[in-house]
């Protein structure tokens, strides 16, 4: 038995308990309020639902370039150091990407990997101990579901995907698509093939949110990389009115894969609370992906960010949920607690 003391948020609401957590067998077996001296913050380890970690290999080298230059398939800059890449140069900065973001309080990450059934076979090797663990969405043809954990489709504007969504649906797998990027375009497409995940939806209008209610289809947004695209901004509050809505941050390439830097854009530049924000963080990626982990409740598997709430940072917040979305940096992780 293992017990993490401090102030935990805990459930979906994230309501401050001072006590501990008891993890037993790698499961939370108990929330207990009790007498504590520790400072900490306890909360649900991050799932970060949209990355491209194939992009490791290419940190920094598209900025001030448009979406088109920089990730469109298949000429972007992206690709073309992508398919430049050397495999061994690829697998180690995609296992020290997922490595930083284990140790910045991510368990998990909703990858898109390009470059087929062999791009896949290089993020599973990239993972490792310590690290965070790749929920992998394939891509190109339906064979790459022999290797991922799902299928990750660029954009229903690049090409006709129904062979591989229908693949998934024949092998019980999840079908991810981007769409709503660059423009609406490709927003009712993408629908029509009836997703278990859209990525994006910065262009979403109201005709595209009452399907996406009336699908019950999750979307992951990445404000951050939006930004730097200079594509707009997602609708985060009317999506939240619709459905459940994910944090990811989206190309390694544009943004570090920080969730705390991913939580603190959201929350200063959208009509979005704190709470929201860190649902958004944790357990809306963990429900996408089907884990077992996100919120801190008897039963969950034990995935635990652990912040030093007496460091020069924290110290002297009065909200532990504003401090924990708005303040806090990766310095701030005391540790990661994952079984």
């Amino acid at each position: 038995m293992e017990t993490v003391e401090g102030t935990v948020l805990a459930g979906r609401s994230f309501e401050p308990v001072r006590g501990r957590v008891v993890v037993e067998d790698g499961r939370i077996e108990a929330i207990e309020e009790t007498a504590t001296a520790s400072t900490d913050v306890v909360l649900p380890a991050f799932v970060n639902a949209h990355t491209h970690l194939g992009d490791s290999v290419a940190k920094e080298a598209a900025v001030g370039l448009s979406l088109e230059e920089a990730v469109a398939p298949p000429d972007s800059l992206k690709h073309r150091r992508l398919a430049a890449a050397d495999r061994d140069e690829l697998v180690s900065a995609m296992r020290r990407t997922l490595r930083f973001m284990r140790r910045t309080g991510t368990v998990s990450c909703l990858d898109f990997r390009e470059s087929g059934p062999d791009g896949a076979r290089a993020l599973v090797e990239a993972a490792s101990p310590g690290a965070a663990d790749p929920f992998v969405f394939g891509s190109g043809d339906r064979s790459v579901l022999d290797v991922a954990d799902g299928y990750g489709a660029s954009g229903a504007n690049d090409g006709d995907f129904a062979d591989q969504r229908a693949a998934c649906a024949e092998r019980g797998l999840p079908f991810a698509i981007h769409a709503g990027e660059p423009d609406a375009t490709d927003i009712h497409p993408a629908l029509d093939l009836e997703p278990h995940l859209l990525v994006h939806m910065v262009h979403a209008g109201a005709e595209h949110l009452e399907r996406v209610a009336d699908q019950s289809v999750p979307v992951a947004v990445c404000p951050r990389a939006n930004t730097v695209l200079g594509v707009g901004a997602p609708p985060i509050g009317e999506l939240l009115d619709h459905t459940t809505v994910a944090l990811g941050t989206d190309n390694v390439m544009l943004n570090a894969p920080s969730m705390f830097r991913e939580m603190a854009y959201a929350a200063k530049h959208f009509d979005v609370t704190a709470r929201e924000v860190l649902r958004m963080a944790t357990a809306a990626g963990a429900e996408i992906a089907d884990l077992e982990c996100g919120v801190i409740t008897p039963g969950k598997r034990a995935a635990l960010v652990v912040l030093d709430g007496d460091s020069d940072n924290l110290s002297g917040t009065a909200d532990p949920v504003r401090a924990a979305v708005r303040r806090a940096t990766g310095s701030d992780v005391d540790r990661v607690v994952v079984h």
